[in-house]
């Protein structure tokens, strides 16, 4: 009987993976459901003695069968998108049953937890720290400086907390994770509980993820003993994107509104609960248990640029021929991954924008392909990795437009608890209106124009540019947390780099 694999991820179902499935089975052959490739473009992506075929109809199925079919991709192991990758976090990525332990086991699955069991928590964390592992949500900073800190605070509980409210457009690697290798996050957070002693954990997933939230609670009833005596529970939250913030979502944990908190105190000290709490996002844990195998830490440092170490699981979006994931090191440049593991966009039109990071990340002109994919040049360039979404525009795309919704988005998922961030981003949707209405045009607003030394009806184009700018300033410097902080990235890197757009 010919064995066809097929993945039960989110994507491919969406695709229509269950209607092809169930046309192989129909054909009399044994279906076997995995995680997904990662290569979004060819979904529903079947693969049969390791050749893949993609992507398939029902009707496509007897012409696969009888040896007749044009979707063949040749060894889905030797297509450039999969052989150029270091796969360490997906490692198991289109090739292991999600809630088999049995295939968890015999790809390496439970060797980092037991190996870290029988190592002091002090061990632990110094492997994470020599590994250079940094956290994969956004701002960067070192996970063992992070448990470090949790270990060494006084509590009498602990917590670990999975931050896998992916909400930035683009990305889609934590929900791979979770539909495709739940038992290697699940992992991770024990090893972490092991590290700085903490006794329970939650996995924060958004309600726009019944897949994974379904594949998380299936698969910690299998391994509760494995873990034990540390438990973890599933919340799921409403979806709010400032919840993703890590202050805002141990509010959401509590059962308050998803609002953010002032620091100090770190979630290191006072987190949830008021205790020493861990919070890391799906890929930052899911890192850890091969890090903590036998020369894990070591090989995860030899990856990499600089300070940025390891691999990043990329995610490529939007206007782009080869949509999916590529996990590589560090150090990949930015051109390279949208013109020539991307295939540059779907459209066939040049490339116009790049959009690093999420909708906050700054908006890259293809003069700056040369970027390396690492954090300290993208903040040298006033722009961030973020999460490692990679989103492409075609030269269609209005960019006073894309700012304009940056700033829409701002005002829309604005938790409203501090003044840059719920008034500065609505100021900033008008202005950018002003600005491209262009000329001098009437100003509703009294104090704004007497302050710029400009009367109330008289502000030129030039002058509201400049109002927009001093805007960014203070949102950037002046908002509790990201939400505000970093949406002036898309506004400033659309004016500067097309100025055209605004006219």
């Amino acid at each position: 009987m010919t064995l066809v694999r097929i993945s039960d991820d989110a994507l491919a179902l969406a695709c229509g993976a269950d209607a092809v499935a169930q046309a192989f089975a129909a054909a009399g052959c044994e279906v076997q459901r995995v995680s997904s490739w990662g290569m979004h473009w060819l979904e529903p992506l079947a693969e049969i003695d390791g050749m893949g075929f993609g992507p398939l109809v029902p009707d496509d199925v007897a012409g696969v069968l009888d040896g007749s079919s044009n979707k063949a991709i040749d060894r889905i192991e030797e297509h450039p998108f999969i052989a150029g990758q270091q796969r360490l976090t997906f490692a198991r990525a289109g090739r292991t049953q999600p809630l088999s332990l049995e295939d968890y086991a015999t790809t390496g699955g439970w060797i980092g937890l037991e190996r870290a069991r029988a190592m002091t928590p002090e061990q632990v964390v110094e492997e994470v720290v020599t590994s250079g592992l940094r956290g994969r949500g956004g701002a960067g900073f070192p996970a063992g400086i992070k448990w470090r800190t949790v270990l060494q605070a006084q509590g009498a509980r602990k917590y670990i907390v999975c931050n896998a409210d992916e909400g930035d457009s683009g990305t889609f690697a934590d929900r791979m994770l979770m539909e495709g290798d739940p038992f290697q996050l699940i992992e991770g957070m024990a090893i972490a509980a092991h590290a700085v002693g903490a006794q329970r954990g939650y996995i924060y997933v958004r309600s726009e993820y019944p897949h994974a939230i379904a594949k998380l609670n299936a698969a910690l009833a299998l391994c509760a003993d494995r873990i034990a005596p540390f438990e973890i529970e599933v919340r799921v939250g409403a979806g709010a994107y400032v919840c993703g913030e890590e202050t805002s979502l141990l509010n959401s944990l509590e059962g308050k509104r998803g609002e953010v908190r002032a620091k100090p105190p770190l979630p290191a000290l006072e987190g949830l609960f008021g205790c020493p709490t861990v919070v890391n996002n799906v890929l930052t844990l899911a890192a850890v248990p091969h890090i903590l195998t036998p020369g894990g830490a070591s090989l995860y440092d030899s990856l990499g640029v600089d300070r940025s170490k390891g691999t990043m699981p990329i995610q490529l979006a939007g206007n782009i021929k080869h949509g999916g994931l590529y996990e590589t090191a560090f150090g990949v440049t930015l051109g390279k991954l949208v013109n020539e593991i991307g295939g540059g966009t779907a459209s066939g039109r040049p490339v116009k924008a790049v959009q690093v990071g999420g909708p906050l990340g700054a908006y890259v002109h293809p003069d700056r392909f040369d970027l390396p994919f690492d954090y300290e040049a993208f903040a040298a360039a006033d722009g961030l990795i973020g999460h490692g979404g990679v989103t492409v525009f075609d030269d269609s795309a209005d960019m006073a437009r894309q700012a304009k919704f940056a700033m829409q988005f701002c005002a829309a998922e604005s938790c409203g608890k501090c003044t840059p961030c719920r008034i500065g981003s609505t100021r900033g949707v008008e202005l950018i209106d002003r600005i491209r209405a262009g000329g001098r045009v009437p100003d509703a607003v009294e104090a704004l124009p007497q302050m710029h030394n400009a009367s109330k009806s008289d502000r030129s184009r030039e002058e509201n540019i400049a109002l927009l700018e001093d805007l960014c300033e203070t949102m950037r410097d002046a908002s509790l947390c990201a939400l505000g902080g970093f949406t002036p990235y898309p506004v400033l890197s659309a004016l500067r780099n097309w100025p055209e757009d605004f006219e």
